[in-house]
């Protein structure tokens, strides 16, 4: 399977974002990308606000126009993220949504771990002052092809439970959209990344956010396409722009099969 990673500049400017999300989509759709997968707030990346015009509710705008992009382009298209207006008055989700290429929703994936942090060497964060945390794992066969995808967002990379959880699903392709932080994701993204994928012998698609969104708020990019024994297919340079790799399930199986640790697993 052919796939493509994007990566954006998001900026508080939602059109600006959109238009080229677009372009970028209908460019890797052109060389034949069979799913394609946005980073994480690909609307938008401005300051924390629970008010700005992404956050809408799974059936608006937003959602609705991506899944007839993807029935027109006949893709997988993996939405990274936006925040999901659930109740009226509740903090929303930070929701990815994968979509099928008849336009259908996959999954949806609610980010659980929150990004509240304070960077000795960069800014404070606090997720959780402007969305709620999810609860539930998001995994579901891609229709037509072999592989099974288990979603995860951003901060959930350094918890390894997780992704077990999902390999225990039988998730062989894990979506990891992200806007990882420059002060952070310059040392850890790679090597996460890369754990995550050997730890569950499974291909790792993460796109990432790349360069300075609002004043204090910077991304590393680099994303990311690694295969189930940790070699990165392809790697963004810096600036936005569309990576590929090819995906072959049956080095998948056989690596699996090669190097059983998945079966091997024992708690204390």
């Amino acid at each position: 399977m052919w796939v493509a990673a994007v990566q954006l500049n998001s900026t508080p400017d939602m059109d600006r974002n959109l238009v080229r999300a677009r372009a970028l989509i209908a460019e890797a759709a052109s060389q034949g990308a069979q799913l394609i997968a946005l980073p994480e707030h690909f609307a938008y990346l401005g300051p924390e606000d629970r008010n700005h015009p992404a956050v809408q509710p799974l059936d608006g705008p937003l959602v609705s126009e991506f899944r007839e992009i993807a029935r027109k382009l006949q893709v997988f298209l993996l939405l990274g993220s936006f925040p999901e207006l659930a109740a009226p008055g509740s903090l929303p989700f930070n929701t990815s949504v994968l979509l099928s290429p008849q336009g259908d929703i996959l999954a949806c994936y609610r980010k659980m771990h929150l990004f509240d942090v304070d960077l000795a060497q960069g800014p404070s964060y606090r997720e959780s002052r402007v969305v709620q945390g999810g609860t539930a794992l998001a995994v579901t066969p891609l229709p037509g092809t072999p592989f099974t995808a288990g979603l995860a967002i951003c901060y959930d990379l350094r918890f390894p439970e997780l992704f077990r959880a999902l390999s225990g699903e039988k998730a062989d392709l894990l979506l990891l959209p992200a806007a990882f932080t420059l002060t952070t994701g310059r040392d850890h993204w790679e090597v996460l990344v890369r754990a995550r994928a050997i730890e569950n012998l499974a291909y790792v698609i993460a796109p990432n956010q790349w360069g300075q969104h609002s004043p204090g708020r910077l991304s590393c990019g680099r994303s990311l396409i690694v295969d189930p024994w940790g070699l990165i297919l392809a790697q963004a340079p810096d600036g936005e722009g569309v990576i590929y790799a090819r995906l072959d399930h049956e080095r998948l199986q056989r690596l699996r099969r090669e190097l059983p640790c998945l079966n091997h697993r024992r708690l204390p």
